[in-house]
């Protein structure tokens, strides 16, 4: 037996009100008794904390029922909710519902499960049908004490019937709109069915469209007769051919963005060996060009040891994986994993990951470990030895200087790993940007006299000449003045540690509308042209036994390197072995 399309349209619509009407009721039905409930319970639990207030400032005794039940009847009419009193022991003392005279026939309210609560976790909720009103009601007690000892419950209680009502007329209103609902159904499936009759000439014109090349047309016809299914499958045929031609595209442009958008280099060859893919990517890697696609590899790129991965990937059938060196103005070193492919289609895959960073940091890492390791293993070993020597033989040599010596030893050596480590640690702040500059208003005269005065002790005792001078009118700048000082002092202290007896220091500042310059000079032994370059790697020394005999870290120049480049500016320096040394520090205004 068919059915008629507006019948069918009817049976569909009308289950669906029903399920969305029995949705809609169900839900509404708990979410309004839910929500009035809750609504209802923190208003009482106000209420109830307000009467427990006003029965905790109650001076009448509590076995007065007379003095309590008025206290309830008061504040029953002020809140507009019953309001019960419950004595300590669970008796009550008044009910503003309940007159005095039938307060002792109530029986014990100690055992009601908000009233325990109250009385041990400071308030307590509870909803049941009243033996005394017969109603539904929800209670909320608080405990309140007198004097600072408690002295019972206050419990107020508010009938549920609000709760009800609001749910009786939601339940009205669904049934209205289930009704409404089933009559728009009824006469929007005879419209339908109206409009469906067009389907004839729908099917016509959509088969012509299609014919002349137009996938996107459709029939639009709905039915379970010959012409519905006609022109259902008609609509398939025309929707998986355009979606197949959709996808293809959208693979093909999806495959060629991603492919351009990654930064490693992505390579396919055929099995003679032929590019058939080469990401933008890699083009930029090897420096070939768009033409390298249907060319022979050899062609494309002339290097050893990548042909040899290639083919052993090839003969392996599995993936290799190795390195490779790319030389040129900038050489780069390249992470390369290569497939071959199995099926109708053989040749290989290859992806390139440009590992040249990597390498280097792994490089700094190892070197840095071994500075600092070696660094120092010479102060340790020495403050060991010195330890030994003052435990073995020293503190029982009778001459006190030996020992003296030896504690010099140690506490130089302290000092030593103390420095080194501070070092270690301001460099480790400013690599990783925990060290915040400040922005203020520098003092240059000022900043540069204090730096000074800290060296010109050291430098007399060493008979070195320090001095200072800047411009009469030096102009102010925004900066950070702990780290001028700091850049200031590692530069005055590398050059009151190294210059000799005799030799003069001088510290010079001067500045423009854009730029401060700060330069440290000095005419000592000055640096060769070879160390320079390495100048401010952490640990590099041009000489290693003298710096270690001053003192230094050899993490004082790096610091320097780091605190002026955080400032946007530049340290330079200029040196003849012989001629002395001139520090140059550079920072915008």
């Amino acid at each position: 037996m068919k059915l008629s399309v507006r019948f069918q349209l009817f049976i569909v619509s009308f289950g669906l009100i029903v399920v969305s009407s029995a949705a809609t009721d169900l839900y509404l039905t708990r979410a309004i008794r839910t929500e009035l409930t809750q609504s209802i319970q923190d208003d009482l639990l106000i209420r109830a904390r307000l009467v427990a207030d006003e029965a905790s400032v109650t001076t009448a005794p509590v076995t007065d029922l007379t003095a309590w039940d008025a206290v309830a009847d008061r504040l029953g009419r002020v809140s507009e909710v019953r309001v019960t009193l419950i004595r300590q022991d669970g008796v009550v003392i008044g009910d503003s519902n309940v007159e005095t005279a039938a307060l002792s026939s109530l029986e014990n309210h100690g055992t009601r499960a908000e009233v325990l609560a109250a009385l041990t976790q400071g308030h307590g909720v509870g909803s049941r049908l009243s033996s005394t009103i017969h109603e539904h009601m929800m209670y909320v007690a608080v405990r309140f004490s007198q004097r600072g000892v408690a002295a019972g419950v206050a419990r107020v209680a508010e009938p549920l019937i609000r709760v009800d009502e609001a749910v009786g007329r939601a339940q009205a209103l669904v049934v209205v709109a289930f009704f409404v609902a089933l009559i728009l159904s009824g006469l929007m499936s005879t419209f339908a069915a109206q409009w469906m009759s067009r389907g004839v000439s729908q099917l016509t014109d959509a088969a012509r469209k299609m014919t002349a090349g137009d996938l996107s047309a459709r029939t639009r016809v709905a039915g379970i007769d010959e012409l519905g299914q006609l022109g259902r499958a008609l609509d398939q045929l025309a929707g998986s051919l355009s979606q197949t031609l959709n996808e293809l595209r959208t693979e093909r442009d999806l495959q060629a963005n991603i492919l351009d958008g990654m930064e490693e280099g992505v390579l396919v060859l055929d099995r003679e060996g032929q590019v058939v893919l080469m990401n933008r990517a890699l083009r930029d890697m090897l420096r070939a060009g768009t033409s390298a696609i249907g060319k022979l590899l050899i062609e494309v790129v002339r290097h050893a040891e990548l042909h040899a991965l290639v083919k052993r990937a090839t003969n392996a059938r599995t993936t290799v994986r190795g390195e490779i060196d790319l030389p040129g103005i900038k050489p780069r070193r390249l992470l390369t994993h290569a497939s071959a492919l199995s099926g109708p289609e053989d040749g290989v895959v290859a992806v390139f990951v440009d590992v040249t960073d990597l390498r280097r940091l792994e490089s700094m890492r190892r070197d840095f470990v071994a500075n600092v390791s070696h660094e120092l293993r010479t102060p340790v070993m020495a403050v060991k030895s010195a330890a030994e020597t003052l435990r073995d033989t020293a503190l029982r040599d009778p001459d006190p200087k030996a020992a003296q010596r030896f504690v010099e030893i140690i506490e130089r050596n302290s000092d030593r790993l103390q420095a080194l480590i501070e070092d270690l640690l301001d460099l480790s702040r400013m690599e990783s940007n925990q060290f915040q500059l400040r922005k203020e208003r520098v003092d240059i005269p000022e900043v540069v006299a204090n730096v000074v005065a800290l060296f010109l002790e050291r430098a007399e005792r060493k008979k070195v000449t320090l001095s200072a001078k800047i411009d009469k009118d030096p102009q102010p700048f925004l900066g950070d003045s702990r780290a001028i000082e700091q850049v200031l002092s590692n530069l005055i202290d590398n050059a009151v540690k190294y210059c000799p007896a005799g030799a003069a220091i001088a510290v010079s500042v001067t500045s423009d509308e854009h730029t401060v310059r700060m330069d440290v000079r000095d005419n000592g032994p000055g640096i060769d042209a070879k160390h320079i370059p390495r100048l401010f790697e952490r640990f590099y020394r041009v000489d290693a036994g003298r710096s270690r005999e001053v003192g230094g870290t050899g993490l004082g120049l790096s610091i320097v390197k780091h605190l002026v480049e955080a400032m946007g500016g530049l340290v330079t320096v200029e040196s003849a072995g012989g001629a002395g040394a001139t520090f140059t520090v550079k920072v915008p205004r």
